[in-house]
């Protein structure tokens, strides 16, 4: 793993860290003044050294039919076969189902349950095993429900060689859409959902993000980016409409001793209609997003602020502008190239010429900028580099 550097060593583009020589800039957090920069809906540039990484996640062990897998290191387990303190009743008593060998198991009649949590947009993993002994048919066999937010039902249903209408099998959005395949185990086996849940948005009664929902059962896409048409549910067609911003997830009593073991669910981020964190963004958010890694690339540089080495400052300055424009930053970052100009072209010509290479870096980073209209092409510092380069045959391979 890479150890984090200083700014100057941050502002270097792929290929020119080895350039000023020296440790500090042997390696880098993400070039800087490389990829096409921010625009009006990604405030990120192309290989964005600035770009939030990634988080570390420790993944978890998949399932099998006979044993359940451990969860990610983030994921917030529901139910992890001890007890049932996260769930109750929807009058929020104690959940009356039972816990059994690591599973908790449907007692018929008792109603449904639901968490005592509430989430939003998340990534649902939970799995369910119809009753090994096969009662009833269709609807009859090893039904129940898993309610996302409490209101939108993915069906739980034994529909192992069991023919039922098709919006009501297993990995069905219920009522609305069939699952495309039935990849179940036999009877009294586990299945395993993997969920990918996203709410309507709506905003003043416009929707800007219909929500989707996603579902993989034992391993096979059953539900693919399937657009929400409400919640769903028995006899009746539902429309289109907002969803609370958050709901439990809630499991369904249908008669039957369904079991369900090894449940847990990861928060998703917002996604851009709700202002977002990265990719494309509202012009708003994206905005927004801009001026504030500015705002910190410029306090950044003032703290880098040093009269017998400029460049570290003037880099940082330059740099915020690729965010956004601020007229004190450039008349700054401007002389500072001026001043920086000037000490070159006094110093003899062997000086100079150990300067080779971080002359050429900087004049890229200067071109880059002028590319990109964030300078104009004939910025003075940036032609007296390039005539400097020019002048020393330094632009021959």
């Amino acid at each position: 793993m890479n150890t984090p550097l200083p700014p100057l060593g941050r502002l270097l583009p792929v290929g020119l860290g080895c350039l000023l020589g020296g440790s500090l800039f042997a390696a880098s957090s993400g070039p800087r003044f490389y990829g096409d920069p921010p625009d009006d809906h990604h405030p990120w540039a192309v290989h964005d050294g600035n770009r939030p990484q990634p988080k570390r996640v420790t993944p978890g062990t998949f399932s099998s039919a006979d044993r359940p897998g451990n969860p990610p290191s983030d994921a917030i387990v529901l139910f992890d076969g001890t007890d049932l303190s996260k769930w109750q009743t929807d009058k929020g008593a104690a959940a009356p189902w039972r816990v059994v060998d690591g599973m908790m198991e449907v007692v018929p009649r008792t109603g449904g349950i639901r968490t005592r949590e509430e989430f939003s947009d998340c990534q649902l993993h939970i799995e369910w095993a119809a009753p090994a002994q096969v009662e009833g048919s269709s609807q009859g066999r090893g039904n129940s429900g898993v309610f996302l937010m409490g209101r939108l039902e993915i069906q739980v249903l034994d529909s192992y060689d069991n023919v039922t209408y098709a919006d009501g099998h297993a990995g069905a959005y219920y009522g609305i859409n069939p699952p495309q395949a039935l990849p179940l185990n036999p009877p009294g086996k586990f299945q395993v959902y993997d969920i990918v849940f996203r709410r309507p948005i709506y905003r003043n009664g416009q929707v800007l993000d219909p929500g989707y929902v996603t579902v993989f059962m034992n391993g096979v896409l059953v539900q693919d980016h399937t657009m929400l048409e409400g919640p769903g549910g028995h006899m009746g067609r539902t429309k289109p409409g907002p969803f609370p911003e958050h709901g439990p997830l809630s499991l369904q009593d249908h008669g039957n001793p369904t079991r369900f073991r090894n449940i847990w669910y990861r928060p998703l981020p917002p996604r851009p209609a709700e202002g977002g964190t990265d990719g494309w963004l509202t012009a708003e958010a994206a905005l927004a997003k801009r001026a504030a890694t500015a705002a910190e690339i410029r306090a950044d540089a003032a703290t880098l602020r040093d009269q017998s080495d400029p460049l570290p400052e003037m880099q940082r300055l330059f740099e915020s502008l690729v965010y956004a424009p601020d007229a004190a930053a450039l008349e700054r970052a401007s002389r500072l190239a001026a001043e920086y100009v000037a000490k070159l072209e006094a110093l003899p010509a062997a000086a100079l010429a150990g300067k080779k290479d971080e002359v050429k870096q900087n004049a890229e980073i200067l071109g880059y900028l002028a590319k990109f209209k964030i300078l104009p092409a004939d910025f003075a510092p940036r032609t007296a580099l390039q005539g400097m380069i020019k002048a020393h045959g330094w632009d021959k391979r």
